[in-house]
């Protein structure tokens, strides 16, 4: 695996409690919408392997000239590193890896269904979606607990008036303990909600990513929908 080094160049809050990091993107950097990279400090805290690495989705797209991870701030001894590092700092970027990529049977939809911060491998592939006129139809699945937790949510609305193939659904679990209004689906993803999604969507592709309990219940409900298991692709995010 290759290591690069890259410098962090922002920081920004998208959502409560979620924040967004933006490294240089280092000379030769190449990757496929969906890979991951490992972050690496330098300086670590602690010499805990655990707390000098974590792996992030790449949230940019191939196009943009920049590298953007996102996390959820949990009190992890990398968390807080990472959070109070200087702009400007060093860190070592190893990859990209992984298969979680969008299929090349343009023919067949993609249906993608995230939860909470599992949103970040699909916004690199709806943003080079956009970008390239993609003719593949596309629809997102995505669910939070409330509009202050959803990440790049405006974003991705703008996105599907700029894509004509592209359609969003946001739904919200727990508007009781919102100070938001919000006029979208509420409740968690169930298979009436999937089948009325999917209906006239050509053979789709199922792609699942979100906490591990929450992969598991979407499987669940996909094959409760008729769903073959080799239609469906899931990635696990632990303490993102």
């Amino acid at each position: 695996m290759t290591t690069y080094e890259a410098r962090l160049e922002g920081r920004e809050e998208i959502a409560e409690r979620t924040m967004a990091l933006h490294f240089d993107k280092p000379t030769g950097f190449s990757f496929k919408p969906g890979q991951a990279i490992d972050v690496v400090l330098i300086d670590p805290p602690t010499t805990y392997t655990q707390s000098a690495r974590h792996t992030f989705s790449i949230v940019n797209a191939p196009f943009q000239d920049e590298l953007v991870v996102a996390m959820r701030m949990r009190d992890s001894a990398f968390k807080r590193a990472l959070k109070s590092l200087p702009i400007g700092s060093p860190v070592k970027l190893e990859g990209p890896f992984g298969s979680f990529t969008l299929h090349n049977d343009r023919a067949r939809a993609a249906i993608f269904i995230a939860g909470g911060i599992g949103i970040t491998p699909f916004m690199s592939m709806l943003r080079q979606a956009a970008k390239s006129q993609l003719p593949q139809r596309l629809l997102l699945i995505y669910s939070n607990r409330r509009p202050e937790d959803a990440a790049f949510l405006t974003e991705l609305q703008e996105l599907e008036q700029r894509n004509e193939n592209f359609r969003l659904l946001a739904t919200m679990t727990e508007m009781g303990k919102s100070a938001r209004k919000w006029d979208g689906a509420t409740g968690l993803v169930n298979v009436d909600m999937v089948k009325h999604c999917v209906g006239g969507l050509v053979a789709p592709i199922y792609y699942v990513v979100g906490p591990p309990a929450m992969v598991r219940a979407m499987q669940d409900v996909l094959s409760q929908a008729g769903v073959a298991g080799d239609d469906i692709r899931t990635e696990e995010f632990y303490g993102y």
